[in-house]
């Protein structure tokens, strides 16, 4: 299975400096998944666009059931990740991003700030991170327990997880 992760920032995009939030997604997922999979990175700079072909570059042409991204979703004038999220899908999943938030609220008041969100382009999930990894592991935390489940209901790929990781739900049959 295809997992795409995008890192939206001018600045690392540049190489002024290393993207260590790319790369605490894929550590993460490295410690959730016991399913086999492979990573489909990228880091990108702000800009809409790029943003939107990028998403769908890895959705439509790469097969990614997955895309997680990370950066983008501030107040900042060039924080355009859930607008560019919110093109390229069909249904938005607002429930991860209001859990995100809550979750995020307990640690700093800013979280109110955030603008993360989810959505489904055809049959692959698409979620926006914070750009901080301390952030990003705490929301990883609480919002995938619901990702395998999503991606059973899309009939996707069946993601198996690490239980003495991450508790994952799926109802009993």
């Amino acid at each position: 299975m295809k997992i795409g992760i995008i890192t939206v920032s001018d600045r690392a995009s540049a190489g002024i400096y290393e993207d260590i939030s790319g790369k605490a997604i894929i550590d993460t997922l490295n410690e959730y998944l016991i399913s086999t999979w492979e990573e489909v990175y990228e880091v990108i700079p702000d800009e809409k666009e790029i943003i939107e072909a990028t998403m769908i570059k890895m959705a439509d042409e790469l097969g990614c059931v997955l895309i997680v991204t990370t950066g983008g979703t501030g107040p900042a004038k060039r924080d355009v990740t859930p607008e560019a999220t919110e093109t390229v899908c069909d249904r938005m999943m607002p429930g991860f991003g209001e859990l995100m938030r809550a979750v995020s609220l307990k640690y700093v008041p800013t979280a109110i700030l955030s603008r993360q969100t989810a959505g489904l382009r055809n049959d692959t999930l698409i979620i926006n991170l914070p750009g901080k990894p301390k952030s990003i592991r705490e929301c990883l935390d609480a919002v995938f327990p619901a990702v395998p489940y999503c991606l059973d209901l899309m009939e996707r790929d069946y993601m198996e997880c690490n239980e003495n990781i991450i508790k994952v739900f799926r109802p009993k049959k």
